[in-house]
């Protein structure tokens, strides 16, 4: 049986093709249209539909580079189902160079939106609308905000089996059971009934390649998961992903400049000391230490900070042994992955 058409934003979508639609949202100051460009790649063969979306936050662009190298890749040409890209959701924030909307307001607190009410009300309702109502599952692209990194890590919410298996598929480092927070894609599609993985990695405008490498080999195993591309070889990693279900954030003793010697990926045992801050001059200083056993999954880049800054991000591990090993096998699976070898990729 031939599989229909895919309809999105008042469009056709032919099995077998491909196309890039603008999902109109009004005009500009000066008149000049905005949209939301979206991507959509139509398999022969039918599948699940599953959409990839970044830059919800408009400084978080490495999840618009995953974007384009997944839509790069060979697997694709032999898609069952629909694969919907969404590589710049905050289109107003992108173009401005800024993490929120015009207004100021954080589009991820937002969803699921109104026809008629912010402008981030009403760019959440267009995506609820045309991409999740279109979807039956979704990969959010985040990174941490500026001046901070993240390691690349999945979030899940608790207690849901589908999420915590494409979470093992997926392969990040870590995994984070995080709670829905109200006003969130994640929740808003949830109550829709379409689980969404959340994956962190990097810095606001900046790339990091292996936080590249693992998004994108990522969503491609979690792809092959569902059946929408053939399984690569590469793909059936020997690690399991590092687990946990807590995570604690670190804040400057006093205010001055501060010094890291732990960064993102580095195992912490209780009382260990991960950085110092001191005075501009020297006389006065204070050690940062953890207070948990865990790993670090971020931490700030910027040097000065006052009292009760956010320094260190720790998940805390559920236990087990092997941390350590772990890191570095999926670390060399990545790095080593023929995938990236592929001239589309560069």
């Amino acid at each position: 049986m031939p599989v229909a058409p895919f309809k999105i934003g008042g469009h056709e979508i032919a099995a077998g093709s491909g196309a890039t639609i603008d999902l109109t949202l009004g005009s500009f100051s000066n008149h000049m249209p905005a949209s939301m460009p979206v991507r959509v790649v139509h398999g022969r063969r039918p599948g699940p539909t599953m959409f990839v979306s970044a830059a919800i936050h408009g400084d978080e662009i490495i999840g618009v580079e995953i974007v384009r190298r997944l839509l790069q890749s060979k697997a694709l040409d032999s898609l069952r189902g629909t694969l919907i890209a969404v590589p710049i959701v905050n289109t107003f924030g992108f173009v401005s160079r800024s993490r929120y909307l015009p207004d100021r307001r954080d589009l991820n607190r937002h969803f699921p939106g109104t026809e008629r009410g912010s402008l981030a009300a009403q760019l959440a309702n267009l995506f609820m609308n045309e991409i999740v109502a279109n979807a039956d599952f979704g990969i959010d692209l985040h990174s941490a905000a500026e001046h901070r990194q993240n390691l690349p890590q999945i979030r899940i919410s608790p207690d849901n089996e589908k999420t915590s298996e494409l979470a093992e598929v997926f392969g990040a480092p870590l995994i984070l059971e995080s709670p829905l927070r109200d006003g969130s894609l994640r929740q808003a599609a949830k109550n829709m009934g379409v689980d969404v993985l959340l994956f962190e990695a990097g810095e606001a405008f900046r790339f990091n390649e292996f936080g590249v490498r693992v998004g994108v080999r990522g969503i491609l195993d979690v792809m092959a998961h569902l059946g929408m591309v053939r399984v690569r070889r590469s793909s059936k990693k020997e690690s399991q992903s590092l687990r946990a279900d807590r995570s604690k954030w670190l804040r400057a003793p006093m205010g001055g400049v501060f010094r890291a010697i732990k960064d993102a990926g580095d195992l912490v045992d209780q009382d260990e000391v991960l950085g110092y801050v001191s005075d501009p001059f020297g006389d006065e200083g204070s050690e940062v230490r953890s207070p948990h056993k865990g790993i670090v999954i971020g931490l700030t880049r910027f040097p000065i900070c006052n009292p009760g800054d956010p320094l260190f991000h720790i998940a805390l591990l559920r236990p087990g042994n092997g941390a350590q090993s772990l890191l570095d096998q999926i670390e060399d699976n990545i790095q080593s992955d023929p995938l990236f070898d592929e001239d589309e990729i560069i």
